[in-house]
C-alpha cells in the first residue's frame, strides 16, 4: 500500500480525525510541528478532539485551544505547565514504561498518530527521526498514521524503520525541527551536581531524568572516563560529553559503544551530533525502561529529581504548592533498575529548599510517587544521604543532615518515624 501524499497548505485533518478521536504525537525534538499547528488551526471544525501530549514546546498546546481540544498527559512539563496551571490538563498517573500499552488499547487507545520523520533512505524506508520512545510501539496499533516528512530532520540511528505501508498520509515539510531549550543553572544546582558527580565511577552507565538539575550534573562529568549512556532521553550535554571523549560506552555490558535513548530533548547541538554519530541509537520504551535490560547494565547510575523527600526516603515528584508540575515518568523504572545493576547507584537530587520552605519534610505535601522501599541515595547541596539498607531511625538522621541548616532543628523535633 502506498501512503497518500498531502500538501501541508491544503491538508484537511477532518478527513482523518473523527469527533472524539484521540490524537497523539511525538514529544521533545520529535514533535511534528506542521501537524500540531494544523490541528490547532483547524480545531473548531473537527468536532472536539482529545489529545495526548508529552513534553512539548508546541504552539498547539495552549489553554485557549481547549475550546475544542482537550489534553491529557503523563506530565506537566513543557507547554503542559500552562494547561496544568489553568486546570485544563487531565493527568494520567502512570509509569513511563506503561505508556506503550496504555496508548495501544483501552480508554487511551490512540486513534490518530502524528509523526515527524526524515526523508526516506536509499531503500525507500523511513527512520523514526528524533524519537522512538512510546511512538514506535503505536505504529500498527493506531488507526491512522500521519507523518510529516521534514528534510531538516536527521535520520538518527534506530532499530526500527518504517515502510510506506506503515503510513497512511505523508505531509512534506521543510522547517527547523522542534527544540527544547535548556534552563539556566544556579549556584545551588552546581553544588548538588558536584556531589552527584562524585557518585559516578569511571566506566559507569548513566541515566538522567528531565529538568535543569540532571543537565547540570552532566556538565560536571567532564573529568570522567569511558562513561556509557542508557536513558529515556538525552540532552545537549550528552553530545558535548561524546565529543569530548568522556562518553564512549567502552565498558558497557550490553550495547557496548552505543549511547541508547528513547528521545532527543535539546537543540540543534544535540540533533546535529546525532545526525552524524551513529553511536547515538534510538530504542523504544519497551527496551529503554525494561527492568531486565536496566539490571544488566554495568554500574547504572540513575539520576532523577524530586519536588520533596520525606525523612524516610519516599518522594513526591508530581505536585508542588497544590499544583501539578511534574510527573511520575520513568524515575521509578530507572531507580529500581539501578538498584539491581551491579555497582549501580539510584540517585534522587533536589535543592534543600524552595524559597523559604524545606524540601526535606516530615510528611509529603503531594503524592508519594516514589516509595521509601525504592529509596537509594538522596542528594542536596548539603551532601549525600545513602539510605540503602538503613532503618527508619538511621534514615531520619541522614536526611536531616542534608536538609538546610535553618530547618534541621524543626525536623529533628518531630518524633514521627512512620
Amino acid at each position: 500500500m502506498t501512503a497518500e501524499i498531502s500538501d501541508p497548505a491544503t491538508l484537511d485533518l477532518a478527513r482523518y480525525i473523527r469527533p472524539g478521536a484521540l490524537v497523539a504525537w511525538g514529544q521533545g525534538c520529535a514533535e511534528p510541528l506542521t501537524l500540531t499547528e494544523a490541528l490547532a488551526a483547524q480545531r473548531k471544525r473537527l468536532g472536539g478532539v482529545r489529545c495526548f501530549s508529552g513534553i512539548s514546546t508546541t504552539a498547539a498546546v495552549r489553554p485557549e485551544h481547549c475550546d475544542c481540544l482537550s489534553f491529557s498527559s503523563y506530565t506537566a512539563a513543557g507547554a503542559n505547565r500552562a494547561l496544568s496551571e489553568a486546570g485544563l490538563l487531565d493527568i494520567v498517573p502512570c509509569h513511563y514504561s506503561a505508556l506503550p500499552e496504555l496508548l495501544g488499547r483501552g480508554p487511551l487507545r490512540v486513534d490518530v498518530l502524528f509523526l515527524a520523520l526524515p526523508p526516506a533512505g536509499p531503500d525507500g524506508t523511513f527512520g523514526l527521526g528524533l524519537g522512538a520512545d512510546y511512538l514506535a510501539p503505536l505504529i500498527g496499533r493506531a488507526g491512522t498514521v500521519i507523518a510529516e516528512v521534514n528534510d531538516q530532520v536527521p535520520d538518527v540511528g534506530c532499530d526500527r524503520r518504517l515502510s510506506h505501508g506503515d503510513i497512511d498520509v505523508l505531509v512534506p515539510a521543510s522547517r527547523p525541527h522542534a527544540e527544547y531549550p535548556a534552563e539556566p543553572a544556579g549556584d545551588v544546582d552546581k553544588a548538588i551536581a558536584e556531589h552527584v558527580a562524585g557518585l559516578v565511577p569511571d566506566g559507569a552507565t548513566i541515566q538522567l531524568g528531565i529538568g535543569r538539575l540532571p543537565a547540570v550534573v552532566l556538565r560536571h562529568l567532564h573529568g570522567h572516563r569511558d562513561l556509557g549512556v542508557h536513558s529515556g532521553m538525552i540532552t545537549d550535554e550528552i553530545a558535548g560529553l561524546i565529543e569530548a571523549g568522556v562518553i564512549t560506552g567502552a565498558r558497557k555490558s550490553i550495547d557496548r559503544g552505543l549511547a541508547v535513548t528513547g528521545l532527543l530533548l535539546g537543540s540543534s547541538i544535540l540533533t546535529g551530533r546525532a545526525a552524524v554519530d551513529k553511536s547515538i541509537q534510538l530504542r523504544d520504551t519497551r527496551y529503554t525502561h525494561d527492568q531486565a535490560v536496566l539490571a544488566a547494565q554495568h554500574a547504572l547510575v540513575a539520576v532523577n529529581s524530586a519536588i520533596e523527600v520525606d525523612l524516610t526516603g519516599q518522594a513526591n515528584v508530581e505536585v508542588a504548592g497544590g499544583r501539578y508540575v511534574g510527573g511520575t515518568g520513568g524515575a521509578a523504572d530507572f531507580l529500581r533498575g539501578a538498584a539491581r545493576s551491579e555497582g549501580g547507584v539510584p540517585v534522587l537530587a533536589l535543592p534543600s529548599t524552595a524559597g523559604t520552605a524545606s524540601r526535606i519534610v516530615v510528611r509529603l505535601t503531594g503524592p508519594a510517587g516514589l516509595s521509601r522501599a525504592d529509596a537509594g541515595v538522596i542528594v542536596t547541596e548539603y551532601g549525600v544521604a545513602d539510605l540503602r539498607g538503613l532503618s527508619l531511625a538511621r534514615r531520619r538522621e541522614r536526611m536531616i543532615a542534608i536538609a538546610h541548616p535553618d530547618h534541621r532543628a524543626a525536623l529533628d523535633r518531630t518524633e514521627d518515624q512512620i
